[in-house]
C-alpha cells in the first residue's frame, strides 16, 4: 500500500476514535464537543506529521465547522421543548458574530504556540469552574441589558473562537450566574454555537495555509476529512452518552471530566511554554 494511503488511513482511524469519544463526551455530559476536540485534532495530526506553526488554526477552525452541524440539531431538539430563550439569542447574535469576526482575525496572525497557550490557559479555567463552580452562584437576577449585553457577547463570541468551542462553556456559565434556568441556559446557548461557527468558519476557509504542511482534504484552515468523518461519528454516539447519562450519576463525572480537561489544557499550555 503507497505510504499516503497508509497516513490517510491512520488518519480516518483516529478521527473515527476522536468523533466517537467526542460525541458519548457530548451526551454523557452536556459539554460541547469542541472542547475535546481541538486537543485531540492537535494530538492526532501532530502525531501523523503535519505539525507546523498553523495546525492549532487547522484544528479550531474544523472543530467550528463540526459545531455548525451539532450546535443546529441541538437547538433544533431543545427549542422543540420550548427550552430556548429567543429573546436573550436575538439579543446576543450581533456580539457574538463581531466577536467570532475579531475571533478569526486574531487567531489568523497567531501561531500554534500563542493559541495553545490561550487554549491551554481558558481550558483550565473551564476545567476548574466545572470542577468548582456552585450552582448557587450569581452575577445578577437577570441576563444583562444594553452596554453590558453587548460586551458579554462579543466577548464569549471571541473567546470561543479562540478555543474552537460554540460558546456552550462560556455561554452557559454567563446566562446561569445571572439566574438563567440550567436547562434554558444550555439550550440558549446551543444557539451561540450557530452564531458564533458559521461567521468563524466562512472566515477560516479564507485564511492561507502553507499546502506543504496541512492535513490532506483541508480547505483554507477548515479539514472537510476530520469535518465528515466527526459529525457522521457524533451523530451514532451522542445518543449513547444521553442514554449513559440516565443512566449514571452525572455530578463525579463532571469532576473527573474537568480534572481530565485541566491536565488535558495543561499540558498544552506547558507544551506551548516550553517546559
Amino acid at each position: 500500500m503507497p505510504e499516503d494511503h497508509a497516513l490517510l488511513l491512520q488518519m480516518i482511524g483516529l478521527l473515527l476514535t476522536i468523533g466517537a469519544v467526542a460525541g458519548v463526551l457530548a451526551g454523557l455530559l452536556g459539554v460541547g464537543g469542541g472542547i475535546v476536540l481541538v486537543a485531540a485534532f492537535y494530538y492526532a495530526f501532530q502525531s501523523l506529521g503535519y505539525d507546523s506553526p498553523q495546525l492549532m488554526q487547522i484544528c479550531l477552525a474544523t472543530s467550528l465547522a463540526t459545531i455548525i452541524v451539532t450546535s443546529l440539531r441541538s437547538v433544533m431538539s431543545h427549542n422543540r421543548r420550548g427550552a430556548v430563550n429567543w429573546h436573550i439569542l436575538r439579543g446576543w447574535a450581533p456580539g457574538l458574530a463581531i466577536g467570532a469576526a475579531f475571533g478569526v482575525t486574531a487567531a489568523a496572525v497567531l501561531n500554534s504556540a500563542t493559541l495553545q497557550m490561550i487554549f491551554g490557559a481558558l481550558g483550565v479555567l473551564v476545567g476548574m469552574y466545572m470542577a468548582l463552580g456552585r450552582a448557587d452562584w450569581r452575577l445578577g437576577q437577570a441576563p444583562p441589558e444594553g452596554p453590558f449585553r453587548w460586551i458579554y457577547s462579543v466577548v464569549v463570541g471571541f473567546l470561543s473562537v479562540l478555543m474552537g468551542i460554540g460558546g456552550g462553556a462560556f455561554g452557559v456559565t454567563v446566562l446561569t450566574l445571572y439566574n438563567t434556568p440550567i436547562h434554558r441556559a444550555v439550550a440558549t446557548a446551543a444557539g451561540f454555537g450557530v452564531l458564533i461557527a458559521v461567521p468563524s468558519v466562512l472566515g477560516f476557509l479564507l485564511v492561507a495555509v502553507d499546502p506543504v504542511t496541512r492535513p490532506p482534504w483541508t480547505v483554507g484552515a477548515v479539514n472537510l476529512l476530520a469535518f465528515a468523518v466527526v459529525v457522521s461519528m457524533t451523530a451514532l454516539t451522542t445518543p449513547l452518552g444521553v442514554r449513559l447519562a440516565h443512566a449514571l450519576n452525572p455530578g463525579p463525572l463532571k469532576r473527573v471530566f474537568a480534572a481530565f480537561l485541566i491536565v488535558v489544557a495543561g499540558n498544552m499550555l506547558r507544551k506551548a511554554v516550553g517546559w
